[in-house]
């Protein structure tokens, strides 16, 4: 079956008088690469600035510090994965349980260390739930020993002790709130049990202090949405193994989508369950604007622009509960979104909705479609938590810094003067606060404008605890001396309050205290998770939330569903619609000086070093931004070689605009560009992986969808991508692909082998025999007694 299939790489392929294409199929470079002028040249190889032997100092990394840190392993209380060596055996890995939690990245993990340094990353396999490591955590171990890192407290542009900087800010805390003047704590997702309880003993000491959660990339639609029909702040936890059908509205749970994770369980539900003939499979249909990583796995994806998501929503909604919403699509769009509603209403409780539409009463509507359908695969009784952005206190905190409302600001895991729509004008106000302090491991764009810069570890050299879905607990631990002179947040927070206690202790008495039940901390702390009960938030604001959550359900019941369909249905727009996107290997930018993921290439356009604008062909040839057909694509020789070429495009919002290159994607929707967030860092970063443009100003009210304008401009960019070759040498049959109907059908051949899927044979004795039997043995002798035999002499 395979060998029937054609695969494409690229859509120059379609092309098939392009020259380049036709030299690619037997060559893996256009030209010849130099390599014997380069190698044979010892004096251009010395002058080079690029040899092996240079990269790693050439971005900005270093092993220095980690050498010294490393040979006493890690503080006493770190407990291996498995059993406690008494000393380091040189050559032999120590694993160590751990979770990252960095405010965008959450997954459970376990740490491969030699002669006490981190060294890889590995899913931690005693966890419950299934965020496992993705590129940017398995990468997150080179960010250690990167040596843009701040290796100690800083004010005024120096060093200082962190003696002076305790003195400093607590004298300007107290005076505050003295003054009645409000500091706010801007932080990251911290998802902490033990942070939260931190938190609220700090506000008990300094009443002025008021707590702002700030996600860079906002998922507060759907947290309101959930907050508001169950009265708890999370994120409906999705597990597509259970989904028989999956229908996805601009949702890339393959990606990033509301934290990731989702892979698991719906690669699992993607192997046909059952002997052939009867086995079953879930189905997957998407609709959305980019091309993602999830669409290029659907069984069907329907390109739609972002103001038709939401109609094909409400139709989806009409369809179910057998009312007419209104709104217009295209015929055959009509049809898809039928379809898929039909489906969902056949196929049930094992089926489920998800979308990524960024609109609180869309995502409500989302959660009543799958309390329609009684869904297996959604799980409301312990949501995700790895979420608690809201973009209404952020913009009351944004609104309150600009009226001089704020007398200080201390700032842990966020950058906003980068990630904020309006980030220049924010920093400008910072200056002028009365206290501003950046926990923080680069001298960033923020924390380079604060007064003190408190230098921050990396989590492989901290503690702390995470509940990433509720009643599933996690503890990081260090897996290696702090290198530098940091200190984290928990421990500045204990030391303003007073406390003589470390984090660490702090830790080890809340969870012995309201998570454990018994259990003994070390086993958890070996184990890396724990499985609770009882979330350690509901026990400490149970009673000052009761009438919150009161409000909250009145709220939840009061919606009208009807009518939220009916709004839905009418949407429109009346320009080009840009989506915003994490993109795979970048995230939120957070990791922007790690080359691993700067080399990391994008697995739909295969790009590196870069983010670009992604337009359909259709839209490039009207708007100007199509490569004339000799140079689309692949460029002339001398300019570079076999690479991949686009025009530049000015992308223009409410009079701010910004100029990328343009990637001629197929899949998409036509009247849609996307861009993706994580590029254009200036501050805290090699300038050689100063790459790309930043696309948070665009991102306007926390808004990941914004309608634009479009023009050409001047310019040609030379991408850094995979190059178009011939990768499978003319193996066809190493791809191995069928339909479920097929499979269900199929019959087996003279050597009982399944016609959908042939397995290789080998020769025995002349005669043709599968690969797999036990007859085919390397070691045995042939049949010498017929045919014809050679002798070879060396």
């Amino acid at each position: 079956m395979a060998s029937n299939k054609k695969y494409w790489k690229s859509a120059e392929e379609l092309n098939g008088n392009n020259p380049v294409v036709e030299t690619l199929r037997q060559n893996e470079f256009v030209e010849e690469i130099p390599v014997d002028d380069f190698l044979g040249d010892k004096q251009s190889l010395e002058d080079s600035s690029t040899t092996r032997r240079d990269f790693l100092k050439y971005v900005g990394f270093s092993t220095a510090a980690a050498t010294l840190a490393a040979c006493e392993g890690p503080v006493n209380a770190s407990i291996p994965y498995v059993v406690q060596p008494t000393e380091i055996i040189p050559g032999v890995a120590n694993y160590y349980a751990t979770a990252i939690a960095d405010g965008y990245d959450f997954a459970n993990i376990l740490i491969k260390t030699r002669e006490g340094r981190p060294i890889k990353v590995e899913n931690n396999d005693r966890a419950s739930i299934n965020n496992n490591a993705n590129a940017r955590v398995h990468a997150s171990v080179l960010s250690l020993y990167d040596s843009m890192r701040i290796q100690g407290p800083k004010a005024g542009g120096g060093f200082i002790s962190w003696e002076r900087l305790d003195a400093e800010v607590g004298a300007k805390l107290q005076a505050l709130q003295a003054q009645g003047k409000p500091v706010v704590l801007l932080t990251q997702t911290f998802a902490s049990p033990s942070t939260n309880k931190l938190v609220a003993e700090f506000q008990a000491k300094y009443s002025n202090v008021q707590h702002v959660t700030y996600d860079a990339i906002s998922q507060s639609a759907a947290l309101d949405a959930f907050e508001a029909k169950y009265g708890v702040r999370g994120l409906a936890d999705y597990d597509f193994e259970k989904a028989n059908l999956i229908v996805s509205i601009g949702a890339d749970f393959l990606g990033d989508w509301q934290g990731g994770g989702c892979d698991a369980g719906y690669s699992k539900g993607r192997i046909p369950k059952g002997n052939y003939g009867e086995a079953t499979m879930s189905r997957h249909i998407q609709f959305e604007s980019n091309m993602t990583l999830t669409g290029a796995n659907a069984d069907k994806r329907v390109p739609l622009t972002p103001s038709q998501q939401k109609i094909a929503l409400a139709k989806i909604y009409g369809v179910l509960t057998g009312s007419n919403p209104g709104g217009s699509l295209p015929e055959n769009v009509e049809a898809a979104v039928r379809l898929a509603a039909t489906e969902l209403r056949q196929t049930g409780s094992k089926a489920v909705l998800v979308s990524g539409i960024n609109d609180m009463e869309a995502q409500a509507l989302v959660l009543a479609i799958n309390e329609r359908l009684n869904s297996e695969a959604m799980d409301v009784e312990a949501p995700r938590m790895m979420r608690q952005g809201s973009d209404k206190a952020m913009k009351q905190f944004l609104a309150d810094v600009a009226a001089g409302r704020v007398g200080g600001v201390i700032m842990a895991g966020v950058n906003p003067v980068y990630s904020l729509p309006n980030g220049a004008e924010f920093g400008e106000q910072l200056k002028s606060l009365d206290l501003s302090v950046s926990f923080s491991m680069k001298e960033d764009e923020t924390a380079s404008l604060c007064q003190y810069i408190a230098a921050a570890p990396h989590y492989l050299e901290a503690w702390g605890d995470v509940e990433m879905k509720k009643g599933h607990y996690s503890l990081t631990q260090p897996t290696i001396r702090p290198l530098f002179d940091t200190r984290q947040l928990q421990d500045a927070l204990l030391k303003w309050s007073g406390s003589e206690q470390n984090y660490y202790d702090y830790i080890k008495t809340t969870w012995e205290s309201s998570i454990l039940n018994g259990t003994n901390f070390n086993k958890a702390l070996e184990d890396g998770v724990f499985k609770g009960e009882m979330t350690l938030e509901e026990v400490v604001v149970q009673e000052a939330t009761t009438s919150t959550e009161e409000s909250t359900e009145e709220t939840a019941s009061a919606m009208d569903f009807g009518a939220i369909a009916r709004k839905l249905a009418k949407a429109s727009s009346d320009g080009i619609e840009l989506t915003l996107y994490p993109k795979t290997g970048m995230g939120d930018g957070q990791q922007a000086n790690n080359p691993w993921l700067q080399e990391f290439p994008d697995p739909i356009t295969r790009i590196t070093w870069d983010n670009y604008l992604t337009v359909s062909e259709a839209d490039a040839k009207e708007w100007g931004l199509w490569m004339e057909e000799s140079n689309f694509f692949f460029t002339r020789r001398n300019d570079a070689d076999g690479g991949l070429n686009g025009k530049y495009a000015t992308v223009t919002l409410n009079g701010k605009s910004i100029t990328a290159p343009v990637i001629v994607q197929p899949g998409q929707a036509k009247g849609t560009v996307g861009l993706s967030f994580g590029y254009g860092k200036k501050e805290g970063i090699k300038e050689v992986l100063q790459t790309g443009v930043n696309a948070y100003p665009l991102y306007e009210n926390f808004n990941d969808v914004q309608t634009v304008s479009i023009s050409a401009a001047e310019g040609v960019h030379e991408f850094a991508s995979l190059q178009l070759q011939n990768t499978l040498m003319g193996r066809g049959d190493i791809v191995k692909e069928t339909t479920l109907e097929i499979f269900n059908t199929a019959k087996k051949d003279k050597f009982g082998d399944y016609t959908w899927n042939e397995k290789p044979h080998v020769s025995k004795d002349h005669e043709m025999i599968p690969a797999s039997s036990s007859e085919a043995d390397l070691w045995d002798s042939f049949d010498r007694s017929i045919g014809h035999h050679f002798n070879l002499s060396i």
